[in-house]
């Protein structure tokens, strides 16, 4: 993975993705007690940043490769990116999803295009299905974070943080990203480091599947106990990437956990302040701004929207839960 990869995925995807803005809020400030900017790709195409990624991944096969098909496996934020960037080429695509992925999600895979194929998270290893359904129907696997092509297109949102920090002259501040397997932190923080270094990423994963905050700790990677158990799925991984990882490893500051009611409540926050929709993985890193202030030094914090494909019932029980 190299900084050169990411400006090229920018220059395949420029014009099919949306650039999202960096917002403000002064509510969000004085409950964060700092100058806070939000990076919403919730507004991207698909709900999440992980259009950026399936359009960067599917782009960059040949003509012949992308005839045959794709297949990726995820909660449901990479499938509809994948599933969408597949139409938009006329390629078949297979997705490999969990069957307690959220309705939404499931529903929106198939829209889009996609074969879904179910399967159970808790027993079964969506690896291992996916590698077996690519083999016997020759299929290319496009892995939700840890390959390469994948990581330049979330990288490509780095590229707009820096520009867009440069504008707001923001010269130095911790950038909190939402964290599963690391793909969007890892390629944030390549983007970064070439063009606006005094911006440090910090992954934010749900409380007992911190797995990149573990492992980066630890100076080896860590796997989760268990691969269910949060609302915040769109952001749970069995374990760190073997890129992304020594990418971290290399260029973030120290993780920060927070709970699912944290994340819940920031997703009232985002609605009220905002007027945006989150889903609670996606809100993970508002959470770590508002209410673990005492982990963040600086004027500004940059925090990522990573997605907004909420159920209505979560979402209805985060309003009803928390007044703002």
């Amino acid at each position: 993975m190299n900084i050169e990869m990411i400006r090229a995925a920018d220059e395949r995807i420029r014009g099919h993705v949306v650039e999202t803005p960096l917002l403000r809020s002064a509510f969000l400030d004085r409950v964060a007690g700092r100058r806070v900017w939000i990076k919403p790709e919730c507004l991207q195409h698909t709900g999440s940043f992980k259009y950026r990624g399936g359009r960067a991944a599917v782009s960059a096969l040949s003509d012949e490769t992308r005839k045959r098909g794709v297949i990726a496996y995820s909660s449901g934020n990479h499938a509809q990116g994948v599933a969408l960037a597949a139409s938009e080429f006329g390629a078949p695509a297979v997705i490999v999803m969990p069957s307690d992925a959220p309705k939404m999600k499931i529903d929106n895979t198939r829209a889009l295009g996609g074969e879904v194929v179910l399967y159970d998270r808790s027993t079964e290893d969506r690896d291992a299905i996916g590698t077996e359904i690519a083999t016997s129907r020759g299929l290319t696997l496009i892995r939700p974070f840890d390959e390469p092509e994948v990581i330049a297109g979330q990288g490509t949102a780095g590229l707009e943080i820096a520009r867009q920090a440069a504008d707001a002259g923001i010269q130095k501040a911790d950038v909190l990203v939402c964290c599963g397997g690391g793909g969007f932190a890892s390629g944030i923080a390549l983007a970064l480091e070439a063009e606006a270094p005094g911006l440090r990423v910090r992954p934010v994963e749900p409380e007992n599947f911190d797995d990149m905050i573990r492992s980066l700790a630890a100076g080896e990677i860590r796997r989760n106990a268990a691969l269910t158990g949060s609302i915040c799925d769109a952001i749970i991984s069995p374990e760190p990437g073997q890129i992304t990882f020594p990418i971290l490893q290399r260029l973030a500051g120290p993780g920060i956990v927070v709970t699912d009611a944290e994340a819940l409540h920031a997703v009232a926050h985002i609605f009220s302040r905002l007027k945006l929709v989150a889903e609670p993985g996606g809100a993970v890193a508002m959470a770590a701004a508002l209410f673990h202030d005492d982990e963040i030094r600086g004027e500004d914090v940059i925090v990522t929207i990573s997605g907004g494909n909420v159920d209505p019932d979560v979402f209805i029980t985060a309003l009803n839960r928390y007044t703002v």
